[in-house]
């Protein structure tokens, strides 16, 4: 999920200006809060240094630093102030504070799981950070969790893209990961908003009874 003036023309003129400054603050700023391409920046280093412009080694860490930093902020700004604004979204989804709670409470539940998966999946790359802070998830249980899923995921997209490169365009193969985040969004909607509805739905209907 990116910002839809952003088209893949301009994301690849900014990679290949950039290079891996580009890298680094397109999945930083995504993984701080903020809907940048990240993912999509990534997968085009992976492309550039498939193509010998950019060193695999060097777009490897530079992707794994930049995820880690942008969600070390997005945890600190979640944590500082970010319940207060959820519970602002709240109120504008019609939503009410006990189901607010019970969001929260999932999400802690499951934190380690959504910090360490959450890149693969569209919306929860931006939104792992902040919810591990407002769901007060332990900080070096955080640290952990956001660098190993960091070196997973930058490893899966500049590896992917390095050796595809030559083989799948890259509109092809930025279309395929966007396909696979929405899916695994989907199934993350489905297990954690519809049994918190389904209980608020009965507690509904018992009390109309």
């Amino acid at each position: 999920m990116s910002l839809e003036f952003l088209s893949l023309e301009s994301i690849q003129e900014i990679a290949h200006e950039y290079g891996y400054w580009a890298v680094f603050f397109g999945i930083a700023l995504e993984n701080t809060g903020i809907p940048l391409p990240g993912e999509t920046i990534t997968i085009i280093g992976g492309f550039l240094a498939g193509s010998g412009e950019l060193n695999y080694w060097i777009v490897l860490a530079t992707a794994i630093c930049g995820a880690v930093v942008g969600d070390n902020f997005g945890y600190w700004i979640g944590k500082i102030g970010g319940y207060p604004f959820l519970q602002r979204l709240a109120k504008f989804f019609h939503l009410d504070e006990n189901q607010l709670e019970k969001a929260r409470d999932k999400f802690r539940e499951n934190a380690p799981k959504a910090v360490f998966f959450g890149r693969f999946i569209t919306l929860l790359r931006i939104f792992a950070g902040p919810m591990a802070g407002i769901s007060e998830m332990p900080y070096p249980q955080f640290l952990l969790c956001n660098f190993g899923g960091a070196a997973i995921w930058a490893l899966v997209m500049v590896t992917l893209s390095f050796i595809l490169g030559n083989v799948v365009s890259l509109q092809d193969l930025v279309g395929l990961v966007g396909k696979f985040g929405l899916i695994a969004l989907v199934v993350v909607i489905c297990w954690i908003i519809f049994p918190i509805w389904l209980e608020s739905r009965k507690s509904k209907l018992e009390v109309e009874d």
